[in-house]
């Protein structure tokens, strides 16, 4: 896996416009590189967009865009109004062309041979030939200024040709005119671009509901008021209220108050998570029913909806390496084509037929080998992927990734925070059966969160939680006295309380009993750790905590393994907590007792293997195995540097997203390998039989604007993978 440079390259974004095939974005792309300070150029044909990356000029490179006949502006996310614009402009041109093409298809099949009839169908045409089909005569002409010839010169030269040809043969009344050829094949196309276009609004539609879903106003507390203020408008640091049934305006820290959030928009989770004073809430989430007072913390572009968008944006902009050979194929195929069809023209004249006859599957071949399909294969693949992980919570990086993704056979589960939840939890308070009733489960819990509510020790905080949690009060303590590793003492009411370790307890003479010690060894034997709470002499009872499995741990390792993938857990602990929490989580090959400068070694030790690793991890002392990793999954919930040195981000600390992640890389990419075959099958199969003959114009042209409506269709059914649940495909 590529490691990514220690300081970002600017980069540049460009929104385009004219562009109408793959080839065109690839004479984009070549333009942009020429340009002096640019490292490198991406154009995504299916997105209208460029990506620059360098020290450059912005309105230089708009310049040398628009000198190869092409339109750019500085790029907006979310370009959802721009695409439908595109789509009506291409549907009015369509209505003309229709309304005038169908009484000359009329005329010409009813008085075909007339000279009035071709005189009528050449004024009926004469629009829709050059207003309706403008926007392909200007790109190929200016296109041809450069010596590059395009989908635009395909279409340009074969409805022309038709045209001049019908035009000749009406003034010197000699031969068969094609008006009506050439104004169907205008329409045909420009239908075909039309649904391209809506298809394609649909395939990038993630972004736009990501960002229009959010907050429009804020609630703001401004000198004791409350004022709505635009969203835009708020800083870092002011506190906003969230009522009930409110979106939340920005990203923020609960300050006041408790509810339950609805964070299915950016987790892809449905059941809400409860959150309370000091919890980060997400900007754009729903407040279930409880009020909050939040501080925020990012706006704008630094909140988390913000910079999921940019990473979605960035993922649709990208190219799969299987692209590069589309890619290379646009480029030389149209000028193949011109030679082919040259070719067929000159065939047909040689073995004596007419030059209508001679022209017209010269003209199926430039229109059929229209190269659309190949252009969009994998970009609208890509778009529709990563829009669909968007919604899941799952961001994938590029198409890069997808390609790694689908050899994938071993998977690494860092153990805190990926398999468990990373915080310690009392799991079970023993009691001493034998002390006569004297003391409950309750009161030994009470009395160590009496001692503990002094430290800040992570254990110490879960039994004050586990307290908490139970509605209980818990009293003062005084004297507090603590030894580190060892145990503590404190002063609860009347009575001395000691809560600890056996030895430390064994020290200031508490006795235990045979059955506790018992006990302690079977907690202990699970994998959790075991202290003691005594007072007046005796060890009252026992308190196990652990750092709790998630619920969702043991169906993402039966889907990972559905998945063909074999699981290895990684951690720095002890081996038998390790194997305790591998059993319980269904992975049988566990890594224990490993630094965590070392956890790269283990993931260099299974590639050694011939293994195809992917790590998840979640803390920075993840981030060099994840980048180590062939394919690195960062859990939403862990720190920057972990998400920065990973392929795929999963927003929430579902483990399921996991599966999740890799099964829809999987698709994403088997999606691109279908697009690309049908795209060049089509081609392969039907440039012959139009050049034989066997497929007229008109039908060239149908086909041709279905061949990039079916890859489109075929990239939306991506939008139908679900997550996965406990090794269900």
């Amino acid at each position: 896996m590529d490691t990514r440079p220690a300081t970002e390259t600017p980069v540049v974004e460009l929104d385009l416009e004219g562009m109408t095939c793959a080839s065109c974005a690839t004479r984009i792309e070549k333009v942009l590189r020429r340009q002096e300070g640019v490292t490198d150029a991406n154009v995504n044909f299916a997105a209208e967009r460029a990506r620059v990356a360098g020290d450059v000029d912005v309105d230089r490179l708009i310049e040398a865009v628009a000198k190869a006949g092409y339109r750019a502006r500085p790029g907006k996310p979310a370009r959802g109004d721009a695409a439908s614009a595109a789509a009506r402009a291409v549907f009015r041109r369509f209505l003309v062309a229709a309304a005038l093409t169908v009484p000359a298809m009329a005329i010409a099949m009813i008085v075909a041979e007339s000279r009035w009839a071709m005189a009528l169908t050449w004024i009926l045409v004469t629009p829709v030939q050059f207003w309706s089909g403008w926007p392909f005569l200007r790109s190929a002409s200016l296109n041809a200024r450069h010596g590059v010839a395009t989908m635009d010169t395909l279409v340009a030269v074969g409805t022309l040709a038709a045209y001049l040809y019908s035009a000749w043969v009406t003034v010197t009344g000699h031969g068969h005119a094609y008006f009506e050829t050439a104004g169907t094949i205008i329409t045909l196309i420009l239908l075909g671009k039309y649904f391209e276009l809506t298809s394609r609004g649909r395939a990038s539609a993630a972004i736009r509901m990501l960002l229009e879903r959010g907050a429009k106003q804020a609630r703001v507390l401004r000198d004791g008021q409350e004022v709505m203020v635009d969203v835009a408008l708020l800083q870092p640091g002011e506190v906003f209220l969230v009522k009930p049934g409110e979106k939340i305006a920005t990203d923020g820290i609960v300050r006041a108050g408790s509810s339950a959030i609805d964070e299915s928009l950016v987790t892809g989770e449905s059941l809400p998570r409860e959150k309370s004073v000091g919890d980060e809430v997400i900007g754009g989430t729903m407040n279930a029913h409880g009020a909050l007072t939040v501080e925020a913390t990012k706006v704008g572009a630094d909140t988390a909806l913000a910079q999921i968008a940019r990473l979605v944006e960035e993922a649709q902009g990208s190219k799969a390496p299987i692209q590069r050979l589309a890619d290379r194929v646009a480029g030389v195929f149209v000028p193949v084509v011109l030679l082919i069809a040259a070719g067929t023209f000159a065939a047909g004249l040689l073995q004596g037929d007419p030059v209508g006859d001679a022209l017209v599957p010269s003209v199926a071949v430039l229109i059929i080998a229209c190269p659309c399909a190949m252009g969009l294969a994998t970009p609208v693949a890509i778009m529709v992927g990563t829009g669909r992980g968007a919604q899941m919570g799952v961001l994938i990086r590029g198409g890069d990734v997808l390609e790694r993704s689908r050899s994938i056979d071993a998977v690494v589960l860092d153990k805190t925070g990926t398999i468990t939840e990373g915080r310690m939890r009392v799991t079970d308070v023993e009691v001493d059966p034998w002390n006569g009733g004297s003391s409950d489960a309750g009161d030994v819990l009470i009395a160590a969160a009496a001692v503990e509510q002094s430290s800040e020790h992570p254990i110490a905080a879960a039994v004050v939680r586990a307290a908490r949690d139970r509605g209980a009060t818990i009293p003062a303590a005084t004297g507090f006295e603590a030894i580190g590793g060892s145990g503590a003492r404190a002063t609860v009411g009347p009575r001395d309380v000691f809560v600890g370790r056996a030895s430390y307890l064994g020290d200031h003479a508490l006795m235990s009993c045979s059955e506790l010690d018992e006990r302690k060894a079977a907690l202990e034997g699970q994998g959790k750790t075991v202290f003691g709470v005594g007072w007046d002499r005796r060890v009252r009872g026992l308190i196990a905590v652990a750092d709790t499995m998630k619920a969702s741990s043991p169906a993402a390792v039966a889907a990972l393994r559905t998945l063909g993938a074999d699981v290895v857990m990684l951690t720095g602990d002890n081996e038998a907590t390790a194997k305790a929490i591998a059993a319980q989580a269904g992975i049988a090959r566990v890594v224990a007792e490993v630094l965590p400068q070392h956890k790269v070694d283990a993931v260099r030790a299974l590639q050694a293997e011939g293994k195809r690793v992917a790590m998840a991890g979640d803390g920075v002392n993840d981030a060099p195995a994840l980048a180590q990793a062939d394919l690195g999954i960062a859990i939403g919930s862990g720190t920057d540097v972990a998400i920065e040195a990973s392929d795929i981000t999963l927003v929430g600390d579902d483990l399921l997203g996991v599966p999740t992640a890799i099964r829809l890389a999987r698709r994403t990419y088997r999606n691109i390998v279908q697009n690309l075959f049908w795209a060049f099958a089509y081609n392969v199969a039907l440039i012959p039989l139009a050049a034989v003959g066997k497929v007229d114009p008109m039908l060239a042209a149908l086909a041709m604007g279905l061949s990039s409506v079916s890859v489109v269709t075929n990239a939306l059914r991506l939008k139908r993978v679900r997550p996965m649940t406990g090794g269900k495909r």
